[in-house]
């Protein structure tokens, strides 16, 4: 990434469109790519194979050894600012959603994309693309109507969540197209086992797109007519920790040791597979010590459920995959794989209910109907679609549809390896994620299975797929101006470039959390008061040197650059200045300073 200073001029240039168009890129003789994206959630930078990981991932894996591995690729530290980003090319806080899906009455906070975006779904339809969404969606108000769902956004089908969590076998708010259903009453889906698992039900109808596009858009010669764009959105291996038994019993003892173990094999495998320089260093270890863990077959079984999770989810993209291929597809199709944000280190679930929350023992909720959504996207007063009251605390072991348990802040250290901070910092744990590109048409064989080292971000995806359409970003939506792209189209890393130009740094804001990249520099900051850090990534990407003081003239001008772009994305005004300066951070520090007290204790 070319160093730059945000001067009045490099902020004109960064709200310039940065994509090519048809008659630029794409010769009339290359066949319009299909692109699917894939989003998991929750997830750290090692938990995968090809990364790391001890948890097995053999079709992500397969992925990146017939693709590229990006090993500086970004996200926005939370669920909604992530796909905000994903999904327009925009800042989250330029789609309005620099916060969570509710409405802070700030410009750069509505809770809901804003008009003046325009989804890649809406960006791609008009240059012939099908358009289908499965899965999360997370970017409309939680409470809000219709119009910013799916298919208000650009798509032709959607099945999913409006919403960003709950259960795995009784989804709240779980939708297909414009209508709220159950797992019961879908008419559109039979899970074949006959046991319904949101992770299994997202695949299954991903499958079911793929195979209706084919069918209804097949040529002559039995080849696709049409292309189409796919926004694959799991919600593994958010909380609960929900799980199927088979795959939670591939991971029997594996964690019985503890933390640490884990953190040191994932460090040594990701720096012997390359994705991690020589000479990174591993963060000291963020937990209290597997000694200091008085239920230890319970803490153990949290990781052994998260591992299932992304184990049913890599079967799943297994699935996808193979679908393309049956279809003769797979060549022309552009797959990405990515994470929303780090690991999370919330203690969701990890204290027992009150007592006034839950019926006596013995008693139960009365069962839900077929046709009675599932209320409940989370306790209290939650309940299995059978009447059981939803369980939480220290001891009862996480998978069933009857628990409701995050696997915690230690766990989360291990995900993150080996890096600093969790979900909702800046830092490189909370923001640094994989990105696989696999494209066999598109990508030369003799780079498969080799890593891409420049700096990338989440808002380039959307320049990228509007790039390799040959598609145009238009002025307008509808009677809107729409907001230039903000990212940069990674297209020439796919064919071997080593550097990718970008007229401005890349920046990062969430809960007054602060970060701005520019070459190797990266100024960071804790909570809306907290000190600037600098690191020099390409020596210290672990941020463990900081450099601050060394180096007064490059934090200062990164941190005037960071408030330039502030004011200008609309991170500022930000909702924070109504409370004390660091109080969102400091409770939540608080909270992560605990470390889930109740699994120590």
């Amino acid at each position: 990434m070319k160093p730059a200073t945000l001067t009045a001029a490099a902020l004109a240039a960064a709200t310039l469109p940065l994509v090519a168009t048809a008659a630029d890129k794409t010769p009339a003789s290359v066949k319009q790519p299909n692109i699917i994206i894939i989003l998991s959630d929750d997830m750290g930078y090692t938990d995968i194979g090809c990364y790391g990981g001890e948890i097995r991932t053999p079709a992500i894996d397969k992925l990146a050894q017939r693709g590229l591995r990006f090993t500086q690729f970004y996200n926005n530290a939370r669920c909604c600012p992530t796909r905000a980003s994903l999904l327009t090319g925009l800042y989250a806080h330029q789609a309005g959603m620099g916060g969570m899906n509710r409405n802070q009455k700030h410009p750069g906070y509505t809770g809901s994309l804003r008009d003046n975006c325009m989804t890649i779904a809406e960006m791609l339809r008009p240059g012939g693309y099908s358009t289908y969404a499965v899965g999360k969606w997370h970017v409309s108000l939680e409470s809000g109507e219709p119009a910013n769902w799916p298919l208000r956004r650009g798509f032709d089908k959607f099945y999913g969540t409006i919403l960003g969590y709950g259960s795995f076998y009784d989804p709240a708010t779980l939708c297909r197209d414009n209508t709220l259903i159950t797992p019961l009453n879908d008419p559109g889906y039979k899970p074949p086992s006959g046991k319904y698992y949101y992770t299994d039900a997202i695949a299954d109808n991903a499958v079911l797109y793929i195979k209706q596009h084919q069918r209804d858009n097949a040529s002559a010669d039995g080849s696709t007519s049409k292309p189409f764009f796919m926004y694959v959105a799991f919600t593994a291996a958010h909380w609960p920790m929900h799980a199927l038994p088979e795959d939670i019993a591939k991971y029997k003892g594996v964690y019985d040791n503890g933390y640490d173990p884990i953190r040191a094999a994932r460090y040594k495998r990701a720096i012997e597979l390359g994705v991690l320089p020589p000479g990174t260093k591993l963060t000291p270890s963020d937990n209290a010590g597997w000694d200091n863990v008085k239920d230890k077959e319970w803490e153990a079984r949290c990781m052994e459920v998260y591992a299932a999770m992304i184990d049913r989810m890599d079967q799943g993209i297994a699935r996808i995959v193979a679908q393309l291929d049956a279809s003769g597809q797979l060549d022309n199709t552009i797959i990405m794989f990515m994470h929303d944000n780090g690991g999370c280190a919330e203690p969701q679930g990890r204290q027992p209910e009150p007592a006034a929350n839950v019926p006596a023992p013995g008693e139960t909720f009365r069962p839900l109907g077929p046709d009675e959504p599932q209320p409940k996207a989370r306790p209290p007063h939650m309940q299995a679609r059978d009447g059981r009251p939803i369980r939480t605390g220290v001891g009862t072991m996480p998978g069933p549809e009857d628990t409701y348990i995050g696997y915690g802040h230690d766990w989360a250290n291990v995900s993150n390896t080996p890096f600093r901070e969790y979900k909702h910092w800046v830092h490189e744990g909370g923001i640094s994620t994989p990105l696989i590109v696999h494209w066999p048409a598109g990508i030369p064989a003799a780079l498969n299975g080799t890593f891409v080292r420049p700096p990338a971000h989440i808002i380039d995806v959307a320049a990228t797929c509007v790039d390799l359409a040959g598609a145009k970003y238009p002025a307008k939506r509808g009677d809107t101006a729409l907001t230039p792209l903000a990212g940069v189209s990674l297209r020439p890393l796919f064919t071997g470039a080593q550097t990718l130009q970008r007229p401005a740094p890349i920046f990062w804001e969430h809960e007054g959390n602060r970060a701005v990249r520019d070459g190797d520099w990266k100024l960071v900051a804790k909570g809306s008061d907290g000190p600037w850090e600098l690191y020099n990534i390409a020596a210290d990407r672990a941020e463990l040197n900081n450099l601050a003081a060394q180096h007064k003239d490059i934090a200062n001008r990164l941190a005037a650059a960071w408030e330039n772009w502030a004011v200008e994305a609309k991170a500022k005004p930000w909702p924070w200045d109504k409370i004390k300066p660091g109080n969102v951070n400091a409770q939540k520090t608080k909270t992560k300073n605990k470390r889930n007290k109740g699994a120590k204790s």
